[in-house]
């Protein structure tokens, strides 16, 4: 047995007008193919280049390792010369993956490669963040803190794209007072017996390669395993629904301080009982 997954519709090209009338506002995801043909980006941005501009820069490094209750928010596992993570990617597969690196801090030079695109949504300039991941490396099930418009443009190799829309929350195991599911789910191939209530899923599928664009809309989650060494950026539009802002608010101001000062009270307790209540909160809808 498989996810209940669809292919993302894809499209070549797409004016404004289409990409808010048929994407945007029935808020579907989409693939763009043949977008970012006419940016630098699209035939200088490769592991190679990034080595050559930014091989000096340490970088911060993620694994998949569960989340531990010393763990302050996004912090990082381990950090490395950019030159020495992108041998380590063409060497061989690892579970070391970069997220969310603000390209214009970092090496403001790689600003002239790309524009922001038109889409008629305001994207948020101070923010293109790249990613990046060895073959098999993947990003735990997660929906972003803001619940943002996110266009994610893949450079290098082939990653994989799983979907889900906030409707679909009741049988993902989320965990409470959080942006994840239940992490020992292996969302390449889940297991329906431990997992039953992913018979009942219904999401989103594909593979990007190099220069392709995906648009997800407010709040989807989102699954990423790179299927070969490769790098992805992510530019960003605030939620327009009012449902969505009032939720990104409540994560960012209420909810991400009240799970910190829990951890620091209760210790590796309240990550148990977390998990814990994933499944029962679930298993109330099977």
């Amino acid at each position: 047995m498989k996810l209940d997954l669809q292919q993302i519709p894809r499209v070549e090209t797409i004016s404004k007008e289409d990409f808010l009338k048929n994407y945007f506002k029935p808020q579907k995801p989409v693939v763009i193919e043949r977008f970012i043909e006419d940016w630098p980006a699209y035939s200088k941005w490769s592991l190679d280049y990034m080595k050559e501009v930014a091989g000096e820069k340490t970088v911060p490094l993620y694994d998949d390792r569960p989340v531990d209750y010393n763990d302050g928010f996004n912090e990082a596992h381990a950090t490395m010369k950019m030159s020495e993570y992108i041998d380590l990617l063409k060497r061989e597969p690892t579970k070391f993956r970069i997220f969310l690196w603000n390209i214009l801090k970092e090496v403001p030079q790689l600003q002239k490669d790309f524009k922001f695109p038109d889409f008629g949504l305001r994207l948020m300039k101070g923010l293109p963040m790249l990613f990046f991941g060895g073959t098999d490396s993947f990003t735990f099930m997660h929906y972003d803190i803001d619940l943002a418009n996110i266009f994610h443009f893949h450079f290098e190799g082939k990653k994989q794209c799983i979907l889900f829309n906030q409707s679909q929350n009741k049988y993902l195991y989320k965990i409470p007072h959080s942006l994840i599911t239940r992490e020992d789910i292996d969302w390449a191939n889940p297991d329906f017996e431990k997992w039953p209530a992913l018979k009942n899923v219904e999401g989103y599928i594909c593979d990007l390669k190099h220069g392709e664009v995906l648009y997800m809309p407010e709040g989807y989650w989102h699954y990423m395993r790179y299927i070969t060494p490769g790098f992805s950026m992510s530019l960003r539009a605030i939620a327009r629904n009012p449902k969505n802002l009032g939720k990104a608010l409540y994560n960012v101001f209420l909810m991400r301080n009240y799970d910190n000062v829990m951890r620091r009270f209760k210790g590796q307790k309240w990550i148990d009982w977390k998990n814990e209540k994933a499944i029962e909160n679930t298993n109330r809808f099977i």
